[in-house]
């Protein structure tokens, strides 16, 4: 068994740097630019991770994604024990750890730039973390022999990490991590110094290794595509904290505000200013001269928050935006880039003076000219993926 619980974690990085001091001449002193940051400072220092709450379930497989600086890296180092934790209670197993050291917490890291020993055979580093712990050397045997088989590396361990490539160092790294069979493993951005087509590779063997070692996963990128085809949770991060945790298919198809919208996915969502507005008690969408049937489940949801006629953000994922012909329902926008995929087109369109996506099948077609550039396309929202934003606070209205 190995579950985590991270209760109201909080990081404070104590401000360190002194007051520059007054000038005495106040003639002399210099307008300085003054840099916005959206961090929170208190009087303690910059708040680096601001309430965390998660339950991990044993065995499950956690993603912290978010932005560069959201506190992601920070909050697996809490989880690891390099962190000290500010405010807040970290439980493994049912086990207050807050100030248990790393080595007695029963976890393993995997970190981005692998952080192998380049004096020693691959064996020689698989083996090291068991030598340091006195595991009897049959048993180290069998740990390395058994995960350099399940990654793939058996050929590889008479070898230093210089003469591999990055794709095998990566795999070494998390070799030497899982011979410590750890009750949790952390990994830290681990694919990024990687190319796309080696990502793409290093991913599916990491699903692979999850289905075949019985340890709770707690994974770190900036990567939404990392955390979609991996986690089986997401959490998604801005600014130290936290703003949903769901499945992928969840925060997918019902974003709670309009930073979640625009992170996950890809390409982004499409966001639309308008209004709206009740016609006949029912809501629509009127988005410049277009109106828009909100489909009934989101019908629903508006009535039952109360929902009156405002200004809002439509959101619309370019696979849920169609050139199909809606009486009375169409936008008018410009192509500018027209980008060929294969199976299918993505249009860039300037719509109301802002960039929308649309991806359109191309067995869906009907008239090549809509690809070139300067082209006037209409399209319409799909009714039931419309999504709708307050535009001040970005909160999805619906939830």
């Amino acid at each position: 068994m190995a579950t985590v619980s991270l209760r109201h974690i909080q990081k404070i990085y104590p401000n360190t740097e002194p007051q520059a001091k007054k000038k005495k001449n106040k003639k002399e002193e210099k307008p300085v630019e003054e840099k916005t940051y959206k961090l929170k400072i208190t009087d303690e220092g910059v708040v680096a991770v601001d309430d965390f709450n998660l339950d991990i379930a044993d065995k499950e497989f956690i993603v912290l994604v978010g932005p560069s600086g959201c506190g992601k890296s920070t909050t697996l180092r809490m989880v690891a024990g390099l962190e000290e934790i500010t405010r807040g209670e970290l439980y493994i197993d049912d086990r207050l750890v807050n100030d248990v050291a790393p080595k007695d917490r029963d976890i393993a890291m995997v970190f981005q730039n692998y952080a192998l020993y380049p004096h020693m055979t691959v064996r020689q580093n698989l083996e090291f973390p068991l030598k340091l712990r006195k595991v009897p050397k049959a048993e180290i045997d069998q740990r390395v022999n058994e995960a350099a088989e399940i990654l793939g590396i058996i050929q590889y361990l008479e070898r230093k990490p210089k003469a591999l490539s990055g794709g095998q160092r990566q795999r070494v790294a998390i070799g030497r991590a899982i011979v410590r069979e750890p009750k949790v493993l952390l990994m830290d951005e681990p694919l990024s110094n990687l190319d796309a087509k080696l990502r793409n590779q290093m991913r599916a063997e990491i699903i692979k290794l999850r289905k075949r070692i019985n340890t709770t996963f707690i994974y770190v990128t900036h990567d939404q595509t990392e955390a979609m085809t991996l986690g089986d949770r997401i959490v998604i991060m801005k600014d130290g904290e936290v703003q949903q945790i769901g499945t992928p298919q969840e925060v997918f198809n019902d974003p709670v505000n309009t930073f979640v919208a625009g992170f996950i996915g890809m390409p982004r969502m499409n966001m639309f200013g308008g209004r709206l507005v009740k016609e006949n008690g029912e809501y629509v969408a009127k988005i410049m001269d277009a109106t828009i049937k909100i489909s009934a489940d989101k019908q629903k949801n508006l009535a039952d928050h109360n929902i009156g006629e405002r200004d809002v953000i439509f959101g619309a994922r370019p696979e849920h935006i169609t050139l199909d012909h809606v009486d009375g329902a169409m936008i008018n926008g410009i192509v500018e880039v027209s980008e060929m995929m294969g199976s299918s087109v993505h249009l860039h369109l300037n719509s109301m003076g802002r960039d929308c996506i649309i991806i359109v099948p191309t067995l869906d077609l009907k008239d090549n000219a809509a690809l070139e550039n300067g082209a006037n396309v209409e399209f319409t929202l799909v009714p039931n993926a419309i999504h709708i934003f307050d535009p001040e606070t970005g909160k999805n209205l619906e939830f």
